[in-house]
């Protein structure tokens, strides 16, 4: 019951001066604020990337033409075109544990239906493609392999693209023209929303990729192709297979750069959570900074507080106090300035976060643990910046505090 009374005693002394408590406790709100609220923003963007990550599909494997570093020189995805319509045909013949395997032709042109024009974005793909993107169909049917060998003239519209040629009305079975050939939609895809890079998956149209090479682009390799290995566990045999077939197609001897690129999904999930994980940790250490203003102003106001209250100090030794019971009296001060602070920036670092989230559709999540370490490090500053005031508080002599005035 001891602890009670000191406590008591230290809140009516904060409740004396109420504007220069609040103001001391000021830079604790907006640091433990500041620190909530980036944590929550970091942690929003890494759930929103491991999500857009998963809209890929289960246990891909990205197989892109060009090396990213070739010779000491960054070439680049798509840099050269050197995956070839017979590199798709070895890859399913002789890799085993796939799924599947699609080939990405990727164009743009005018898409037209009536009245409407629009220019998006069309990608010619094989029949698996589908099911290697997980992505499902909201009405209509899948291509099929004959209209791969055939490259018949037919596509599947995704939402976006759908309502602004559509509207209400039902696209399966209408007819649009990309430049001037015409093409019949035959299924309609379910939304994606948009991915990684901020694009809307659903402004599209999948084409057949023959279609797409002989119709549209005139092109007769590919840019990348996707890969769906059987079972995560399989992810690095798919992937070795897949690197030594390439490169004995492709003839490059040991020793040479591949004129490809190989990454499988979880590589790069790993590439933008371990980027957003260093901007999270780099705000919340910018807003850790306040943190520290915060307690040097506990220390400065405890400071000022001892020194006015030199008098109550000596009267109370003189009366029985120890010096430990002055210790922590003026401990549990600083400590109540923490803590007060800290739940204050805990409601505020929480209500940014719900603000941002509503007004500028940012994904934010709050982790528990940081609220508790948003607590504990709020009551451990007060505590390490009010020890040398308190300490100072303890060492006073009683008889000079008396004569204090």
């Amino acid at each position: 019951m001891r602890i009670f009374i000191p406590l008591r005693i230290a809140l009516k002394a904060l409740r004396r001066n109420l504007l220069r408590t609040l103001l001391t406790m000021l830079g604790i709100i907006i640091g433990v604020g500041a620190v909530i609220s980036m944590v929550s923003i970091g942690n929003g963007a890494k759930s929103m990337i491991e999500a857009q990550v998963a809209s890929l599909g289960q246990n891909v494997i990205m197989l892109m033409s060009g090396n990213f570093s070739r010779g000491g020189v960054g070439m680049g995805f798509g840099s050269a075109g050197t995956l070839t319509s017979d590199d798709l045909a070895a890859l399913a013949r002789e890799i085993s544990d796939l799924n599947g395997i699609s080939p990405e032709v990727r164009a743009s042109a005018q898409v037209t239906f009536g009245n409407q024009n629009l220019l998006t974005p069309i990608t010619g793909v094989s029949a698996d493609y589908l099911d290697i993107r997980a992505w499902g169909l909201v009405s209509g049917a899948n291509f099929t392999e004959q209209d791969i060998r055939n490259a018949n003239k037919v596509a599947l519209i995704g939402s976006t693209t759908a309502k602004t040629l559509f509207g209400e009305g039902d696209p399966l079975g209408q007819i649009i023209r990309l430049k001037n050939v015409p093409f019949t939609i035959i299924g309609c895809l379910a939304s994606k929303g948009a991915n990684m890079m901020g694009s809307d998956q659903d402004d599209t149209l999948l084409i057949p990729y023959t279609s797409a090479m002989r119709r549209l682009t005139g092109a007769t390799t590919f840019r990348n192709f996707t890969l769906q290995a059987a079972s995560t566990t399989l992810l690095p045999s798919v992937q070795d297979q897949l690197t030594q077939l390439m490169r004995q197609r492709h003839r490059i001897q040991p020793g040479r750069d591949d004129d490809f690129t190989v990454r499988t999904q979880q590589e790069i999930s790993d590439t933008f959570t371990a980027t957003s994980k260093t901007m999270t940790l780099l705000l919340a250490s910018i807003a850790t900074v306040s943190l520290l203003v915060g307690g040097i102003g506990i220390m400065n106001i405890m400071i000022v507080s001892v020194t006015e209250r030199t008098r109550e100090i000596g009267i109370r030794m003189a009366v029985g106090a120890k010096g430990r019971d002055i210790l922590v009296q003026f401990l549990i001060e600083a400590m109540a300035l923490g803590l007060i602070g800290g739940i204050i920036g805990i409601v505020l670092g929480v209500l940014v976060s719900k603000l941002l989230a509503s007004q500028m559709h940012w994904p934010t999540l709050i982790p528990p643990e940081w609220i508790f370490i948003a607590f504990a490090v709020s009551a451990g500053v007060g505590v390490v910046f009010g020890f040398f005031p308190a300490w100072k508080a303890a060492r006073l002599d009683p008889i000079e505090s008396l004569r204090h005035e």
